[in-house]
């Protein structure tokens, strides 16, 4: 078995697809992180993290009510401290911290997406597009980003 079939995962004797060569290109593409080096999408997510943190932590400290209700404290504590937990590992460059603002990000895209679906009015369309746009592109730029950071917890 060569190398390259070994390392694709490949059978013996089966040559690589036009999109596993294409995957091949890519990764061989890819510039492993420097030491210290963040990316910025990476940067982005950890600001927008330390944002809806703060967002939620000061709404409470005023008094905002969702639904004519004031919400307990340990709802509102609770996601405060895991946006400043992942805000805190994006800074850092860690890669469960990327992989978990992906899994959100997915939620978040897949849930407005179908909240467009179903809308009743243009308004609630509108919103629909304007979160999923962004966390979509935001998704997409951070696959790479985590790949890279990936690529330096391996060498």
């Amino acid at each position: 078995m060569s190398r390259s079939t070994e390392a694709a995962g490949q059978p013996p004797g089966r040559s690589p697809g036009r999109s596993e060569a294409k995957d091949a290109a890519a990764r061989a593409a890819l510039e492993p992180l420097q030491p210290g080096e963040r990316p910025g999408a990476v940067s982005v997510a950890a600001a927008l993290a330390l944002t809806i943190a703060v967002v939620n932590a000061l709404s409470y400290a005023v008094g905002w009510d969702i639904a004519g209700q004031r919400p307990r404290l340990v709802t509102v504590a609770a996601p405060v401290l895991l946006m400043l937990l992942l805000a805190w590992g994006l800074w850092r460059g860690r890669y469960w911290a990327v992989l978990t603002t992906q899994v959100v990000l997915a939620l978040l895209v897949s849930l407005f997406t179908m909240l467009a679906l179903f809308a009743q009015n243009w308004r609630s369309v509108a919103i629909a597009v304007v979160i999923v746009g962004p966390a979509g592109v935001l998704f997409w730029k951070l696959v790479k980003a985590m790949a890279r950071i990936q690529m330096r917890s391996r060498s």
